[in-house]
């Protein structure tokens, strides 16, 4: 859910922003307040209070004071807009207001770009996959899918991957199987992360596109093909035999990763797409394992990993776990073996008790002398 909240926080301010001509004066009319004065006022009315049952009060007034402009049938989009995002935030301070979510579903069909994003948005947040009123939202994003327009269907995507409902897949899988040949990124990004989604809660309905997977996974952009390594991760883990030949195209896009080729805006504190190294760590690991043909492969991107992990920071003490991890996973090797005890070693000595625990991690499981 955090993730979800965060995208909420960082999209308000957008979605709320008032249009020009509107407020005292404007177009709106006189005196007319703006979505984000009317939100505003709201969150400094809660955060002046004293006590929680202030609090449900001030609310649930707030609560009957949305249910009844949205219920009114002269409400028009743009106000509807405007209470989907003060019942966002209700929501997100954990008050229920159903009543609002087939309004929610209304605005995304009904609505202009804008509306139709804060319709999304909060059927984001308001439903589950398993949601009766789900259902209602299907056509919409069969139709937003077929949209000429790039916004409308990057929004349809995101719905999918976040919610939807397991019986109506096979009405939107051929739309995004399509998307996965978009001339634009963005798109084959969000439908890579669609079919992880599918992946996830229906496996058998796309197991007929695996070959698509791979070419995701050579996609010549970055984020599509990082995208990508969610969904072989999770395969590699239920069956890592069936891609052992696939290890050298992990090994050389680790190698890229670790040599900075990718662009710097995948950089974090000055560490070359740190997240992107250890899910590859992780799979190289899985593909490794008991054995010295695919392990032989990676030792050196290993051996480099090692090496270039070497800044003091959170993020780098991360990798070089991850990196410790699949040297005692895979098929052994004395050097690297080595190395990663000189790494735990450092962990162990350090006056951080969160290195210390690292190293205790680490060592719990390198390889027995006998092995």
């Amino acid at each position: 859910m955090s993730d979800v909240v965060e995208r909420t926080l960082s999209a308000l301010p957008g979605l709320l922003a008032a249009r020009p001509g509107t407020g005292p004066g404007g177009a709106g009319g006189p005196g007319r307040v703006s979505a984000s004065s009317r939100l505003g006022s709201l969150i400094r009315s809660i955060t002046a209070l004293t006590s929680k049952h202030e609090e449900e009060k001030l609310i649930q007034q707030e609560l009957t004071s949305l249910k009844a402009t949205v219920s009114a049938p002269t409400t028009t989009l743009r106000l509807m807009k405007e209470c989907m995002v003060r019942l966002i935030y209700c929501e997100m301070l954990g008050y229920e207001s159903s009543f609002g979510y087939i309004h929610a579903i209304k605005l995304a069909q009904q609505g202009n770009l804008l509306e139709k994003r804060v319709g999304y948005l909060a059927v984001s947040l308001f439903l589950h996959e398993n949601h009766e009123l789900l259902l209602l939202l299907v056509n919409t994003v069969v139709k937003d899918l077929q949209s000429t327009n790039l916004v409308e269907v990057s929004m349809a995507l995101t719905v999918v991957s976040q919610i939807f409902p397991r019986e109506m897949i096979p009405a939107v899988l051929p739309l995004i199987e399509d998307k996965l040949q978009h001339s634009k990124e963005i798109i084959r990004r969000k439908a890579v992360q669609a079919l992880y989604k599918f992946y996830l809660i229906a496996p058998n309905q796309v197991q007929h596109i695996h070959d698509k997977f791979r070419k995701a996974l050579c996609d010549r952009d970055a984020g599509v093909m990082a995208a990508s390594l969610h969904i072989y991760l999770q395969m590699i883990k239920e069956n890592s035999s069936g891609y052992k030949d696939l290890t050298g195209s992990f090994v050389t896009i680790l190698k890229q990763v670790v040599g900075g080729k990718l662009s710097a805006d995948f950089n974090y504190h000055s560490v070359p797409a740190p997240w992107l190294q250890i899910q590859l760590l992780r799979i190289l690991g899985l593909l490794g394992k008991d054995d010295p043909r695919t392990s032989e492969l990676m030792y050196d991107v290993l051996d480099e990993s090692l090496r270039r992990a070497e800044i003091n920071h959170n993020i780098t003490y991360a990798i070089l776990f991850e990196c410790v991890q699949t040297v005692y996973t895979i098929y052994p090797k004395s050097e690297l073996l080595e190395k990663a005890a000189k790494c735990i070693g450092k962990f162990v000595l350090s006056p951080k008790i969160n290195l210390k625990y690292l190293g205790s991690q680490s060592g719990s499981s390198a390889p027995d002398d006998n092995n």
